[in-house]
């Protein structure tokens, strides 16, 4: 069966394309490869799929009508899987219509696209981020989500009333993801990790907000694209919900002390207070999602952050060619990190060592 990845040259899309194409699917991969950070590292990750006999790549843009009515005309797509978006949770209070054009209208194209090509099942990324100001932890999909405290997590949570009204009038069955603080190798620049690792390496100051009163559920890139996997081989039905997270939140400076042990350097801090947009903890309740796919993310943050540093020490040279908070190149090179995507077995779960994509 084919199936369809948009964001496919994103941190998630990637991934899950890889453990796709690992049981012998066929992936028809869509992104626009714009530049919210360096495009080459979305090339770079493109290039590891390549390769694939089954796996065909279209550059667009999700929020372009036309292209997308043409793709689901001439596409027969049994299972379509969603994972492009405009990410972000600061870059979402300088940059709203950037938000509404991809999270909103993009979303409602693919909405369209798959009930009129009669998709059999529709998997959508949603984010922690719409529990927003919600103190009752851990976070379950039962709980009310009607706080925001961002436009990106508005427009997640719009998407999940959005899915929620096409599986009720055009019985389109849509599962959306409440993904939880995903990190590893070939992850994005503009998140903690990246941002962490280059003031590590480059003995600059961190930049600790609410002076390191923070808690997240981390959760490793690997388990999110079996997850996702997952769920794409359970039979759908109607409109479900599900956290997808390690159900173990980790202090913020417990992932700082982390990260300084597998680069073996210690960096200075600078503590600041919470920045606007930000929640203090997050905490997934992932029980339902065990029962209905009979897998928890289990990688632990010494192995995942230790798979990272390996991994980014490889890609930058360690340190020799810096990227910016974009992830641009300092000195306008770098080198592949290896043949990324491998390793996971169809109908088995194997990690990869450092061969992760996203």
């Amino acid at each position: 069966m084919k199936t369809l990845v948009t964001g496919a040259a994103g941190f998630i899309g990637a991934r899950v394309a890889a453990r796709l194409l690992a049981c012998d699917a066929e992936v028809v991969g869509v992104d626009n490869l714009n530049a919210y950070y360096d495009p080459r590292l979305k090339l770079d990750r493109l290039a590891a799929l390549a390769p694939h006999r089954r796996f065909r790549f279209l550059e667009a843009d999700i929020a372009d009508r036309a292209a997308m009515e043409a793709l689901f005309l001439r596409e027969r797509f049994a299972t379509v899987i969603h994972l492009a978006a405009q990410a972000g949770v600061r870059y979402s209070i300088e940059h709203p219509h950037v938000y509404a054009a991809s999270n909103l209208t993009g979303f409602l194209h693919i909405l369209e696209g798959a009930r009129r090509a009669g998709v059999r099942h529709l998997i959508y990324a949603s984010s922690s981020s719409v529990y927003g100001t919600s103190r009752q932890l851990p976070f379950a999909t039962s709980d009310r989500a009607d706080t925001p405290v961002s436009l990106y997590a508005a427009t997640k949570r719009a998407n999940e009333l959005m899915a929620h009204c096409y599986a009720h009038l055009f019985q389109l069955p849509a599962t959306g993801l409440r993904f939880f603080t995903v990190y590893g190798p070939w992850g994005r620049p503009d998140m903690a990790p990246f941002r962490f690792a280059r003031a590590i390496l480059r003995g600059e100051p961190i930049e600790v907000y609410n002076y390191g009163r923070m808690q997240r559920d981390f959760t490793y890139i690997d388990d999110v694209a079996e997850g996702v996997v997952r769920v794409a081989e359970r039979e759908p039905a109607g409109c479900r919900l599900f956290n997808v997270g390690a159900s173990h939140p980790v202090g913020l400076l417990d992932f700082i002390g982390a990260l300084e042990r597998a680069l073996g350097r210690r960096a200075p801090k600078r503590f600041l207070p919470l920045q606007p947009g930000d929640v203090v903890a997050t905490h997934a309740d992932v029980e339902d999602f065990w029962q209905f796919t009979g897998f928890r993310p289990a990688t632990s943050i010494e192995d995942g952050l230790g798979r990272f540093a390996a991994w980014y020490r490889e890609y930058y040279r360690e340190g020799q060619h810096e990227h910016d908070e974009h992830g641009n190149h300092a000195s306008g090179s770098h080198r592949h990190g290896g043949s990324a995507y491998g390793g996971s077995a169809c109908g088995g779960y194997e990690h990869a060592g450092c061969e992760h994509a996203g």
